[in-house]
């Protein structure tokens, strides 16, 4: 058992009991100190063989020892502890009054009884518990029983020393209690505070919870809002890019188409105007053709290779990649005689989602080709650089079409943001750089230099 539940008789108390702790405490010690005081009395008695006070003695000392137990087995008791400690002290200090001179060490005992009496007894009952000795020791000079050893002089001399230190002890109780209720207060305002602050930490932590099952709930709206977005964008995307290449269709199919019906109505004039064809002469022309109807069917396959969508990347050369892409706007360049020049074009090989990267340097090419046109630039021309970076490669489009403005550079990857005075949608460099992005996990980069634009794509050369 620690020491401090000992002396509270093993009982537990709250904060709001700190002065019926130390009650109990106080009731603990007097009776040890009591004990130990009637324990020494036995023995110097014995000693003295004045048996008579050896059975006060030791009834007094049993009394002590019930108390001692009765306290830890009832809290109740606490009470009636305290009163028979203070008829003890009363009678202890009575006693020693009458039997013993003032020269004696024993007289010393006296000092302490204001002190016990004012702890166990307060208010109205100490003072009733002082005037009783009071008068105790006033009829010390009138009774005929007891012999007394001090003169009347000293016994007022007692009284007002009893008197001052019970004062004393009086007003210094008053300010400990005081001081205690003070304590006792700051710390039930302590305990509401902080279970005030609890209470709204839990509020708070409520309100968050739900604030942030809130959010979740918005950021996941806003995802699916952004997927159908880019979703819808990327149809569009498709769709304009169809519109291109069907564009593109037509113009590498009306050459060849043009020379088929050239070459079919040279053979039906000769034949309306009955001259002669020879077998071999018809066969050149049907073999002129047949290469043109190749041709021709080699242009779908192409084009059908780019629509198909592409989930697994493959090894091609880096050069015959880009010649794809070139041939499909070979048309526009033809027409628009704008000249295309590959620089430091090593072999490369890559692996990659061919389709989509052809998509790419296409919607790249084509933007170039509409800067020229729109611009009307002189000497137009489109300059591909292609650099191997170990890992990594880069290829670069530019264009002598004039630049960006400082203004537009920003937003140029922006969704349906276009420089275009007509015909653009917007979405051909946002499609751009999610693809790269995703897909390739490289980025689009643009740049204005001097009378032009650089477009830079830097993808990884094994995807995987």
């Amino acid at each position: 058992m620690k020491l401090d539940n000992f002396f509270t008789s093993g009982w537990e108390f709250n904060h709001d009991q700190v002065d019926l702790k130390s009650t109990f405490q106080m009731a603990n010690i007097a009776l040890l100190a009591s004990a130990f005081a009637f324990i020494s009395g036995i023995s110097i008695n014995f000693i003295k063989g004045m048996y008579d006070f050896i059975i006060i003695e030791a009834i007094m000392l049993f009394i002590n020892f019930v108390l001692f137990f009765t306290l830890r087995r009832f809290k109740n008791f606490l009470n009636v502890a305290t009163t028979v400690i203070t008829i003890q002290c009363t009678m202890l200090i009575i006693y020693i009054i009458y039997t013993t001179s003032i020269e004696d060490m024993k007289f010393i005992w006296i000092f302490t009884y204001p002190i016990v009496l004012l702890y166990f007894q307060r208010g109205k009952k100490g003072l009733y518990w002082f005037v009783f000795i009071v008068i105790a020791l006033i009829l010390s000079k009138v009774q005929n029983i007891v012999d007394t050893n001090f003169s009347t002089f000293e016994l007022f001399l007692i009284i007002l020393v009893l008197l001052i230190i019970a004062i004393i002890v009086y007003f210094y109780q008053v300010k400990m209690n005081e001081a205690a209720s003070l304590i006792l207060e700051q710390q039930k305002m302590l305990l509401d505070f902080n279970a005030n602050l609890e209470q709204q930490v839990k509020e708070k932590t409520a309100q968050l919870k739900e604030l942030n099952n809130s959010l979740e709930k918005k950021v996941e709206e806003k995802v699916k809002e952004l997927m159908k977005k880019d979703e819808l964008i990327t149809v569009q995307s498709k769709q304009a890019v169809m519109g291109e290449m069907i564009s593109m269709i037509a113009h590498q199919w009306r050459q060849p188409l043009s020379t088929i019906t050239l070459e079919i109505s040279n053979l039906q004039l000769r034949r309306l105007l009955g001259e002669e064809t020879s077998c071999d002469m018809v066969d050149e022309k049907l073999g002129q053709i047949s290469d043109t109807i190749v041709y021709l069917s080699d242009t779908i396959d192409d084009f059908q290779t780019y629509f198909h969508p592409q989930k697994q990347s493959e090894e091609i050369d880096l050069d015959e990649l880009l010649k794809k892409a070139i041939n499909f706007v070979l048309p526009r360049l033809q027409k628009t005689n704008i000249n295309i020049v590959i620089k430091n074009l090593e072999k490369i090989n890559i692996k990659t989602y061919i389709n989509e990267l052809i998509q790419v340097v296409m919607i790249l090419l084509n933007n170039a080709v509409d800067a020229h046109l729109e611009r009307e630039t002189k000497d137009p021309k489109i300059d591909i650089l292609v650099i191997d970076n170990k890992q990594r490669v880069s290829i670069s489009i530019k264009d002598n079409a004039g630049g960006i403005s400082s203004k537009n550079l920003p937003h140029i990857f922006e969704p349906y943001f276009s420089t275009k005075a007509k015909n653009g949608t917007g979405l051909g460099l946002y499609m751009s750089q999610m693809i790269i992005q995703k897909q390739f996990h490289g980025e689009v980069k643009v740049q204005s230099v001097k009378n032009g634009t650089v477009f830079t794509i830097d993808i990884l050369k094994q995807i995987s």
